[in-house]
């Protein structure tokens, strides 16, 4: 028998929109080479590699290029999986052991929520070339620590932009993220992530940025409630609630592919 791998749409409501993740739910510990191997086969933004443990599961993600400290699309695509599989009840809180401590994940009807770490930025000089690459100005910069956060001046400029991917690669952060206030009555932000330097050049829908956005828009707008747009080809709806030193972040999955690696986690096939 291979190694079931389930694909599924995070933060969408229908297939092919949201942002695509793998995901391995394994017999044991796997092995990291082979983890990386199978996070290249599937050139998707990241691959969840799952395996139980104590109350819940040790949860790793990997990009093609790099494996990541905190991504939320494929922890809720990993919960997704575990509620549609059987491996957690119905009902019960699916709980990940990550490089960013302990994540939870819940059901809200239709729509799963995460428990994650806020992630703040401070202000910070605008690294050089920045502008350039994005090809446009921007009203504030900030880092935290993954991350470059630039609020621009719309909407349509989040839109719009058309970074330079080479140029971007060479600013030593994770990603950046770039945002401004919606234009539009239903969402308060949307927001765009670029992560050329970590294999991606454009991120579909980023639930670690929103775990840096909801703090950031919380300050500017006075609520602890929002409702963003991650303003991809893809695009993606987030609900973020702040609360403290934790973000819940809201978002709907769906499972458009299973199928069965022929190789091990061992390496072997």
């Amino acid at each position: 028998m291979g190694q079931r791998i389930t694909q599924v749409d995070a933060f969408a409501d229908q297939p092919f929109r949201g942002n695509p993740a793998a995901v391995c739910v394994l017999p044991a510990a796997g092995e990291e080479s082979w983890m990386r191997q199978v996070a290249q086969e599937m050139n998707l933004s990241e691959t969840a590699f799952l395996h139980r443990q104590a109350d819940g599961f040790n949860l790793r993600w990997f990009t093609p290029v790099v494996e990541v400290a905190l991504c939320g699309h494929a922890t809720l695509a990993s919960a997704h999986v575990l509620w549609e599989e059987g491996h957690v009840a119905p009902n019960d809180e699916a709980r990940f052991y990550s490089k960013s401590g302990l994540l939870t994940a819940q059901r809200q009807g239709a729509w799963i929520e995460l428990n994650f770490p806020a992630v703040l930025e401070e202000p910070a000089p605008a690294p050089d070339g920045l502008a350039e690459a994005l090809g446009t100005l921007f009203l504030y910069v900030g880092k935290n620590k993954f991350d470059y956060i630039v609020e621009v001046n719309s909407a349509e400029m989040v839109r719009k932009l058309q970074p330079n991917f080479s140029e971007l690669r060479k600013l030593g952060a994770r990603g950046v993220i770039v945002t401004s206030r919606s234009d539009t009555p239903e969402f308060d932000f949307i927001s765009r992530f670029f992560a050329p330097g970590s294999g991606i050049d454009e991120d579909p829908v980023t639930g670690s940025s929103h775990a840096c956005l909801g703090p950031f828009w919380q300050r500017r707008l006075g609520k602890t409630e929002l409702v963003a747009y991650q303003a991809s080809a893809r695009g993606g709806v987030v609900r973020v609630c702040v609360d403290g030193d934790r973000v819940m972040l809201g978002g709907q999955a769906v499972t458009v592919l299973r199928g069965e690696l022929v190789g091990r986690a061992d390496g072997t096939s």
